[in-house]
């Protein structure tokens, strides 16, 4: 199962619906958001798409209430998980974090095979080695938004636990 990992979108629409879909183009079949949507609404052009998308708050949360009547809608592909998040997706535990910190932490204790994250805008995926003498996957899309440092996201391959940090296309 392929994944399009996006985090701090910070209401750029338009950079955060292109990497969406050319991650769908790539055969993606879900959508992970590590947090800092701020306003729902910046996720309404996601429905189009038709993919899931697992999303959680960061520190820049916005109205959660309103996020969480967007995940209510009728037909909606948004689920809103509210602080953070473990998923099981592909065959894989997964879990969606903001901070990095708390994604390292959880990422040693190798419950989860892969541990998403955000908040400091730095795409990087690192493997872990955890304290169950296995490799757990800590992966920091960037920001999609183009905060700062470049625009990017993180395309990854369940199966085999490839991630490819890519520029968001068009910027």
């Amino acid at each position: 199962m392929k994944i399009c990992i996006v985090s701090d979108s910070h209401d750029n629409r338009p950079f955060l619906k292109a990497a969406v879909e050319e991650a769908k183009s790539l055969g993606a079949e879900a959508v992970l958001h590590c947090g800092d949507v701020v306003a729902p609404t910046a996720l309404r052009p996601l429905q189009a798409a038709g993919l899931p998308v697992h999303v959680i708050h960061g520190n820049n949360e916005g109205d959660t209430y309103a996020m969480f009547m967007l995940a209510q809608e009728p037909g909606s592909v948004v689920y809103y998980h509210g602080m953070d998040a473990g998923l099981e997706l592909g065959g894989r535990h997964i879990f969606l974090v903001h901070f990095p910190h708390y994604a390292q932490a959880l990422a040693t204790t190798g419950d989860w095979d892969v541990v998403c994250c955000g908040h400091d805008h730095r795409p990087a995926v690192t493997a872990v080695e955890n304290i169950k003498g296995k490799t757990s996957w800590m992966v920091n899309p960037g920001t999609v938004a183009g905060v700062g440092p470049r625009a990017t996201y993180i395309m990854g391959d369940l199966e085999t636990l490839e991630f490819e940090i890519r520029d968001v296309p068009g910027v």
